[in-house]
């Protein structure tokens, strides 16, 4: 599918740096004095970045972008040079996407002696500088250099970086001050920052609630978040949501999640996120049952059905 992302002029690039930390996505570096898109996954197409360039160097383009393919990514990478692959390699680390870091540690295994620089010493430099910063990735690759792991502590970009947090206990049994403890059990939750292939959604219960809903309703922790994984959207002011239907579609067929409930306002717009949840469970292989959940502005429960 077509989809808006990033493009760099390099002949305008003057290495400036300033759109980096527009960059809320870390989808950008400065590498060998030009910025570079080291990560189209992480690229959300939104061009935060592109007010914050001087010499007008960023702007959207609209090309075939999704499904995402890293085959196709590292063999650009590879031809850009070493310091670009592995900056490349490090941001999937860091964001934990251990199962595009595998499939690029593969093709470059494969494909050394047509490469331009040492794959063993890009790989070495990437396993050392993950355990500095991460610990040990679980990659599942044999003979990569980098070990297989179960490390919870992630370093990377808060804002991105899949976590599970495990099951919440009540205030019984932890004596926490906090009088309502938090059911969230992941992070991260919006749409266009979940991972479909995290571990956290594979055979569960997943919520998909619009943006205001938590906030309206006093018992989401409680009623509606706990034992769930989540996903948050706002179907009238989210952009490119053309990869929520293709997100959806993943967790149904390949996380294989058990039931979808939907939850939304009352408001008109609202009722697009339930349209676009609907159309993604009949587009998919697999049928599961589908939960529409619709609150009114005060918080108060409106309807609550399978459908």
């Amino acid at each position: 599918m077509k989809r808006e992302i990033i493009k760099i002029d390099d002949e305008k690039c003057n290495g400036c740096g300033l759109c980096i930390p527009n960059c809320h996505e870390g989808a950008l570096q400065i590498i060998d004095g030009k910025a570079r898109l080291v990560s189209e996954l992480m690229c959300d197409g939104l061009g935060a970045c592109i007010g914050h360039c001087p010499e007008g160097a960023l702007e959207i383009e609209e090309r075939e972008a999704e499904p995402y393919d890293e085959i196709k990514v590292i063999r650009e990478m590879a031809v850009k040079g070493k310091n670009v692959v592995t900056a490349h390699l490090m941001h999937l680390s860091e964001h934990n996407e251990t199962g595009y870091l595998k499939e690029a540690l593969e093709y470059l295994r494969k494909n050394k002696n047509n490469i331009g620089f040492s794959v063993e010493k890009v790989i070495e430099k990437v396993c050392n500088k993950s355990k500095e910063d991460e610990g040990s990735i679980k990659n599942g690759v044999s003979g990569s250099g980098l070990r297989e792991g179960n490390s919870n502590e992630h370093k990377g970009c808060p804002g991105s970086l899949s976590m599970s947090f495990g099951k919440t206990t009540s205030k019984a049994d932890t004596g926490s001050v906090r009088p309502f403890p938090s059911a969230l059990e992941q992070w991260p939750v919006q749409m266009h920052l979940i991972n479909p292939a995290a571990s956290h959604f594979k055979g569960s219960d997943m919520l998909l609630a619009a943006d205001c809903t938590a906030f309206a309703a006093g018992d989401f922790h409680s009623l509606h978040l706990k034992s769930k994984s989540l996903a948050i959207a706002c179907p009238k002011l989210d952009s490119n949501m053309d990869i929520y239907f293709e997100k959806l579609i993943d967790l149904i067929d390949k996380a294989k999640i058990n039931t979808l409930t939907v939850m939304i306002m009352e408001v008109p717009c609202c009722g697009g996120l339930l349209q676009l949840a609907r159309s993604a469970v009949q587009k998919a292989s697999r049928k599961i049952p589908i939960k529409q959940v619709i609150l009114g502005i005060r918080g108060n429960m409106l309807k609550e059905e399978w459908i």
